[in-house]
């Protein structure tokens, strides 16, 4: 017990000296020593590494989750089960709660009838489109999100604990310089008092001692500055070296920052897919709701509609170029009525049935359209496969 109340008093009294010799220098009344160039710039760079991640951290936060609350009760509910040591459970997007929604009021409703069928093909896709954010959450979060927190939590901890210490070794470095030129100066000052080796012999013996421990005062002053000196170096280089490591740091959130815009690509890349294939959809609604000849206005099943398996018919293809003529105006002056062309596919595309060619993401196939076909699609081929594919899952070479 005597021991920790004595370690207890000392790191008190070291604690107080720092604190005056911090005052002191902010005041101008004690000098620093200043840290070299190199550090002092790694430092400002690292600084600005942290409060930067910091701000896109919590910025990308509000993007993938816009609700504050949501966003609040989500991470209140992410550290309870990582505490748990338990897996978090998947949490459905509000896109996709929407989707339900519709397809339980078709149900009551009447999915015979024209609003009720349409429920359910919005619905369905509405449900697509929010399967398709919640991949587009888990990647940002595993590829993006979490590396980031982990510098926060994890390295910059380690960088700002380091560089604590090397802030009290500089205290306790100029505390020992200060130390030392006040014994210098005493020491001069007692040489230089006038000497009473002839009138007073007595006196010259305490002049003789007091100069004795004013050099032994000045010869502990020197050692634990020389000290005091080793300790500063030691810690400005462990220091130095975590700091180069923010370069490190720079190309790893390079790597995850790419992986989040590629998420973000695909994830809008589908969503455009989904979009037009839920046009051709309403279309086809609208369609079969103004035929004169029609005895049920009923909309086609959404899964085996949204992706054709052959041309439109006439009057579809009709309804189609009078509502989107700018569309099809664009497409037709980018692909050829006849021929073959080279296209590098952008995504991973899985075919929804036999008509279809699936798709690998870099690869190079033949496209060609033929007459009649949705501007949206073109016939593909790859050695003896053949089928349909997205155009906007293509660009097409010269």
């Amino acid at each position: 017990m005597d021991f920790n109340v004595k370690k207890l008093a000392s790191d008190a009294g070291v604690f107080f000296t720092r604190a005056v010799q911090f005052t002191e220098e902010k005041l101008g009344q004690a000098e620093k020593t200043e840290l070299d160039a190199h550090l002092e710039n790694l430092i400002t760079r690292a600084d600005g590494t942290k409060n930067w991640t910091e701000k896109i951290l919590r910025q990308t936060e509000v993007l993938l989750q816009p609700n504050p609350i949501d966003h609040t009760g989500a991470r209140i509910e992410e550290f309870i089960y990582d505490k748990l040591d338990k897996k978090l459970p998947s949490r459905g997007t509000n896109a996709e709660l929407l989707g339900q929604y519709m397809l339980e009021a078709a149900n009551e409703f009447g999915p015979g009838t024209p609003y009720g069928s349409t429920l359910i093909t919005v619905g369905e896709y509405q449900k697509r489109l929010g399967s398709a954010e919640r991949e587009l959450l888990h990647t940002s979060a595993t590829t993006f999100l979490t590396p980031l927190r982990n510098f926060l939590e994890g390295d910059w901890r380690t960088i700002s604990k380091e560089r604590r210490l090397l802030e009290n070794r500089r205290l306790d470095l100029d505390i020992c310089k200060a130390r030392l030129k006040k014994a210098k100066q005493a020491e001069a000052k007692a040489a230089a008092a006038p000497d009473f080796q002839e009138t007073r012999p007595r006196n010259y013996v305490l002049s003789a001692s007091a100069s004795a421990l004013l050099s032994e005062e000045v010869d502990k002053a020197e050692h634990e500055l020389r000290v005091a000196q080793t300790e500063f170096d030691r810690q400005a280089e462990v220091t130095r070296l975590l700091l180069e490591g923010i370069s490190s740091t720079h190309l790893n959130h390079l790597r995850c920052l790419h992986d989040f815009a590629e998420a973000q690509a695909t994830y809008y890349a589908q969503c455009h897919h989904y979009m037009q294939d839920l046009q051709r959809e309403l279309n086809r609604c609208a369609n079969s709701v103004s035929a004169p000849l029609s005895s049920a206005a009923v909309c086609p099943d959404p899964v085996s509609s949204a992706f054709l398996s052959g041309p439109p018919s006439p009057g579809a293809t009709v309804s189609s170029s009078s509502q989107r003529p700018s569309t099809l105006t664009m497409e037709q002056s980018q692909l050829p009525v006849t021929g073959t062309r080279k296209a590098k596919v952008l995504y991973d595309y899985d075919a929804h049935d036999a008509s279809e060619l699936s798709l690998l993401a870099d690869e190079l196939i033949t496209v060609y359209t033929v007459p009649g076909m949705d501007p949206d699609w073109l016939v593909g081929e790859r050695g003896n496969e053949k089928g349909k594919v997205p155009v906007t899952y293509l660009e097409l070479l010269s």
